[in-house]
């Protein structure tokens, strides 16, 4: 007992310690929230009657502060339209930062452009776990974008087109707009979408949202071409946000589509933090960055958003991703002239420049000569703390004496860093170049630092080892770089998998810290842009932990480290596995088929009660069932076989031919991979068997979860028996609680016409309380026999030493107490409350349909689509019929045997079937249930 509790302990320990990384294991928050300078107003639009009587429950509005709000009272509007979607059970006031950052740049503007920022109210439905809802919210948009646009009809320049973002789920229902057999794409040019995720949900509760993953992914595959001008923009929320992982929030899009962008917010230029699945939409950095962008697409001559997709792809490419210097469409393709003096040039003779600005207005370029230069050094690197957005690099063309005449600008390449901007120019790519100049000028007398140097590429480029994950932390790779230079890269060798995290500490070390610029340390990710940057000053010791978001599609490519360094100074970065952090990502990816594992958990326990009553006709206990059962092999073997049949081709036609369908992989695959789970016969995911190494941990957590939790239920019937006991006559007889057939019968009548005319999770609830309150019962009577027995321990040793121990010993109908009955009434309590645990988790998976139904039971009395009805309807009569059933009867019937052999496949099917596709945990509980059921009558 002690050993079970130890075990079961430990593997609570580690769920603990998973759940406290994915929940609490990252940087603090460190965005900055928006605020609004006037009160905010919400003005619902009149739509069309025909749609208000179709869709009650939602509504359109236009958001507006102050005298914005006074001017657009009647809706006569000019500026560009950018609509707003909320999320999963998000409210349409969100828009209120988008709004209102918009108004104050709108207000800070010379020229008269303004946005009109819309949102739409969709009841806060849990779209993300009930998927009815969403061809619905679909529809609903395309009716709120025509009745947008009808607004503007009397202007003089209409807008064409709307702008849409959508959070979370709302990105989702964007992107679904496409595959509207009525919707004219031309209305919408860009979908900037915010911790959406497009590749596949998070949880697949429910048929539907499968289905509409489906058709949305279909759509936007085979009509890529048509859909090529059609600007999409994914931005996802990083390690903060646990409830959508950022690989889930990349677009599966043609290679060559550039108008189709995924990023995650903390590569985002002057934004480098990661944000939570709410704060995105609030965060300042990425609001700035998306109005910003919204402004810099509206057309001066017409005050609307331009049709142009280069045009959209340059200015999104600006804020998003590199923001060089030059502002979109200021890129200098012509020559350049200097007109400064010959004393404002001073050619630098030595590999490295540190130039520090005077506090006096100066002009000032500095030359690097390149003609000697060029077999030896392969890059040239240059950094400055002064963040103004001007062109500073340039290559010479036609010098005479010190003087460049003229030049080509360089300064393209730049990328602003969290703490200057940097440029890299490759030397071999300038054959006709003679110098580069370095613009060092501060016109307004500002104080900055220039750095600049020659580089090697084999110099500056390190390879590194990562230790093994299973080293659990107790190997480092550590490297020493003596910095005498700007920059290092270091290649990060076997770190491409989604469950590997390390723990990477960076100590640096200088003589003097006077005028140095402080270290940025960036860890890039070839394959997704997922860059994450740290800031450390100088001397310092920095952690950073290295996980990834998505795993690495192909072999061409490694994780980088680049430390922008201080020079002359030293720095040891040293590499060690992190288990708290590896369990936090197998949690974050695998964390949603938990539910699966502890169904398969509960099923086992059965079987093994089951096979106990078979053997010695007692009940072993819930808790040693359940460690008896947990025989890893017996689950993960036969998956794993089924797998590899799965590759041959000539199993695979004749599964695929029967309609089966192809095993579920773990999320740990590539984003490319989750296209199994809308087409069945691809299972290039289902080949991948090395995932499967993580399923036997995920079983034990799972078991974790399941030993606890009923653990917990028991704890509580306890509880809640010794409440209600004093409104219950005490009976001593095994069948208390239960109910007379005619009462069975209406009861399944009742509840099947309640989940037909209703909703079906509804009927699932009732059935299932009403078998909790058969477990309320047997606690009672349990307690009662107890404490009679306790008080007359010389009666039943008395009864003993005679013999009456049967079962059948009566007294007027009545039966006698006695250890036997009492210890029939523990078992038959014992697989009330197996049977009471295995329930409630199928009610907790219909949970989401049961909540959408109550919030709009003022609109609909049935729930359409309905995901748990009929599907439920076995275990729905199954859950009644069990209330009346108890070991003896199990122990008489012939089903048992086939029922205890049965019971293990279907577990395989599970583990088989159902982690990327949870609701069919429901379908295999409703068998397992009523083979049980078959086992007390049959």
């Amino acid at each position: 007992r002690y050993t079970v509790y130890a075990f079961f302990g430990f593997a609570l320990g580690v769920l603990l310690v998973g759940l406290r990384e994915l929940l609490f294991g990252f940087e603090e928050n460190r965005c900055s929230m928006t605020y609004m300078f006037e009160y905010p107003e919400y003005r619902r639009v009149q739509l069309p009657r025909r749609v208000a009587r179709l869709y009650p429950s939602y509504g359109l509005y236009l958001y507006g502060e102050g005298a914005y709000a006074q001017e657009t009272k009647g809706l006569k509007l000019t500026g560009a339209p950018v609509l707003f979607l909320p999320g999963n059970a998000g409210s349409y006031k969100q828009a209120r930062s988008l709004g209102s950052v918009a108004l104050r740049k709108a207000e800070d503007l010379d020229r008269p452009i303004q946005m009109n920022v819309f949102t739409i109210d969709f009841n806060e439905e849990l779209v993300a776990l009930y998927g009815g809802s969403l061809r619905r919210q679909t529809h609903f948009l395309h009716e709120c974008i025509k009745a947008v646009l009808r607004l503007y009809k009397d202007q003089p320049d209409p807008p064409t087109s709307v702008v849409l973002v959508g959070h979370s789920m709302g990105g989702v229902v964007a992107r679904a707009l496409f595959t509207l057999p009525r919707f004219n794409p031309h209305v919408v040019s860009l979908i900037i979408t915010q911790a959406s995720p497009h590749q596949a949900p998070v949880l697949s509760l429910d048929p539907y949202i499968l289905q509409f993953y489906t058709t949305v992914s279909k759509r936007w595959a085979t009509d890529a071409e048509k859909f090529r001008n059609v600007t999409v923009l994914s931005v996802g929320g990083g390690h903060r946000d646990y409830q959508v992982r950022s690989g889930l929030t990349a677009l599966s899009c043609p290679i060559d589509d550039l108008n189709k962008m995924s990023l995650v917010v903390t590569a985002v230029p002057r934004t480098w933090v990661s944000t939570d699945h709410l704060s995105i939409v609030w965060c300042k950095e990425l609001v700035l960055a998306t109005v910003r962008s919204f402004f810099d697409l509206i057309e001066p001559e017409t005050g609307q958003f331009t049709d142009d997709p280069e045009k959209r792809m340059s200015v999104l490419n600006y804020h998003f991703f590199r923001h060089p210097v030059q502002q979109p469409g200021e890129t200098q393709h012509g020559p350049v002239t200097f007109s400064a003096p010959p004393e404002a040039w001073k050619e630098v003779n030595t590999l490295r420049l540190f130039y520090s600005a005077p506090k006096e207005a100066e002009v000032k370029y500095f030359l690097f000569a390149l003609s000697s230069r060029r077999k030896a050094y392969s890059h040239f690197h240059c950094r400055s703390n002064n963040m103004e957005m001007s062109s500073w690099l340039y290559g010479c063309t036609q010098i005479s004496g010190s003087v460049c005449v003229q030049a080509v600008d360089l300064s393209s390449g730049t990328e602003l860093l969290p703490a200057y901007k940097a440029v890299t120019a490759k030397i071999s790519e300038l054959s006709h170049v003679t110098h580069l100049i370095i613009d060092a000028s501060n016109p307004g007398g500002e104080q900055f630092v220039v750095e600049c140097e020659l580089q090697r590429e084999e110099s500056f480029t390190v390879s590194v080892q990562m230790p093994h994950v299973l080293s659990f932390g107790l190997t480092v790779s550590d490297i020493s770089i003596n910095s005498s230079g700007l920059l290092h890269t270091l290649q990060i060798q076997d770190f491409h998998q989604v469950y590997q995290a390390f723990r990477i500490t960076v100590v640096s070390h200088c003589k003097s810290t006077k005028d140095r610029l402080p270290s940025v340390y960036r860890l890039r990710v070839p394959w997704f842009r997922e860059d994450s940057f740290t800031t450390a000053s100088i001397p310092s010791v920095i952690e950073i932990y290295g996980m990834l978001h998505t795993s690495r599609p192909d072999n061409t490519s490694s994780a980088l480290l680049q430390l922008h360094t201080a020079p002359n100074c030293q720095y040891k970065v040293s590499f060690r596995t992190s288990i708290p952090k590896v369990l936090g990502q197998i949690l974050r990816f695998c964390g949603p088929t938990l539910p699966v594992y502890a169904a398969v958990v509960l099923l086992l326990m059965i079987r093994a009660q089951l096979s106990s009553v078979k053997k010695s006709g007692r009940l072993v206990g819930m808790q040693e069932a359940m460690s008896k059962s947990l025989q890893l092999h017996t689950l993960e073997l036969p998956v794993l076989l089924l797998m590899l049949l799965l590759r041959q081709s000539w199993f695979r036609d004749i599964w695929f031919s029967l309609g089966l369908p192809g095993v579920d992989s773990l999320p740990l695959n590539p984003a490319e991979d989750f296209s199994s789970l809308f087409t069945s016969q691809d299972i290039k995911a289902s080949a991948q068997e090395w995932p499967r190494l993580v399923s036997p941990l995920l079983c034990v957590l799972g078991a974790a979860i399941a030993f606890w939790g009923s653990t917990i239920l028991r704890v509580f019937v306890r509880f809640l028996s010794f409440v209600l006991a004093p409104m219950h006559r005490p009976l001593v007889s095994r069948d208390c609680g239960t109910l007379r057939l005619r009462t069975q019968i209406l009861l399944m009548v009742c509840l099947s016409v309640l989940g037909g005319v209703t909703c079906g999770a509804l009927a699932l609830m009732v059935s299932t309380l009403l078998h909790f309150y058969r477990v309320l019962r047997l606690q009672m009577t349990e307690r009662s026999l107890s404490h009679v027995l306790n008080l007359a321990p010389q009666k039943v040793s008395q009864n003993s030493e005679n013999g009456f121990h049967g079962k059948g010993t009566e007294f007027n109908g009545t039966p006698l107490v006695s250890e036997s009955l009492l210890q029939d009434v523990r078992d038959d309590l014992q697989l009330h409350l197996s049977l009471s645990t295995l329930l409630t988790l199928p009610m907790m998976l219909c949970a989401p349909s049961l909540i959408h139904w109550n919030r709009n039971l003022r609109y609909w009395v049935q729930l359409d689509p309905d995901p748990c009805w009929p599907h439920t309807l076995p275990l729905l009569l199954s859950s009644v019929l069990l209330i009346n059933s108890n070991t003896q009867t199990l122990l008489h019937r012939l089903m048992l045997n086939l029922t205890t052999h049965l019971l293990l496949p279907l577990c395989v099917g599970m583990l088989a079937f159902c982690p990327l596709h949870i609701y069919r945990v429901t379908h295999f509980l409703s068998a397992a249930l009523t083979l049980l059921v078959s086992s007390c009558y049959f």
